[in-house]
């Protein structure tokens, strides 16, 4: 039996994983947990083999999970469901040592072929995404751009971004200046939405 931890903010989610992987002969749902560090004590309390983790949840986030489990049960295999996955959520995801990068909209039995799959040692990445991360456009914002147009977001004003990134309100102009520039758009409203578009923030 292939032991499966499951975690969603979603009960509904959850629920309705939990009763289609129960269908599998092989796999056996041990734990359930409505978010992030939830899952992390679950894991260490039920040691499961694989951890199915949604990328959005409160307390950790996905990544953060399986950057966790990594460190503490490194036995344990960490697939990653996403509602809206982007080609820098999936980078992500592999670099945090996901075994595997699956949208929600999947079919059925794709989850369990799977969870299957990395219980033996191999990877498996949606092949949509795949492809999008390799077509995708590198960011050209530097992190510290990124930083200030995240920050920016619903017109925070510059002097408490510069307050929150101890950085002189003429450095946070010229930052968000360089992004509107590198993004070709006309205000960093518009250049917030395309690098949250490409999934940079």
């Amino acid at each position: 039996m292939i032991r499966v931890l499951l975690a969603d903010d979603e009960e509904l989610i959850r629920d309705a994983l939990a009763a289609l992987l129960d269908l599998e002969p092989d796999l056996e749902v041990v734990a359930r947990a409505g978010d992030g560090r939830a899952a992390v004590e679950a894991a260490r309390a039920h040691r499961p083999d694989v951890a199915v983790v949604d990328l959005q949840m409160p307390a950790l986030d996905g990544l953060e999970v399986t950057e966790e489990l990594a460190r503490v049960l490194p036995s344990c295999a960490v697939v990653i469901l996403t509602g809206r996955g982007r080609p820098p959520h999936l980078q992500q995801a592999l670099h945090a040592g996901a075994k595997g990068f699956l949208p929600k909209g999947s079919p059925g039995g794709t989850l369990a072929d799977v969870i299957r799959r990395v219980h033996a040692g191999s990877r498996w990445v949606d092949p949509a995404l795949a492809a999008d991360a390799l077509a995708a456009p590198p960011c050209p914002l530097t992190q510290r751009e990124l930083e200030v147009l995240r920050l920016s977001e619903f017109g925070t004003p510059v002097a408490e971004i510069a307050a929150r990134t101890s950085l002189s309100a003429g450095t946070v102009r010229n930052h968000l200046s360089a992004a509107v520039a590198k993004l070709g758009v006309g205000n960093r409203s518009e250049a917030f939405s395309v690098a949250h578009d490409h999934g940079w923030l």
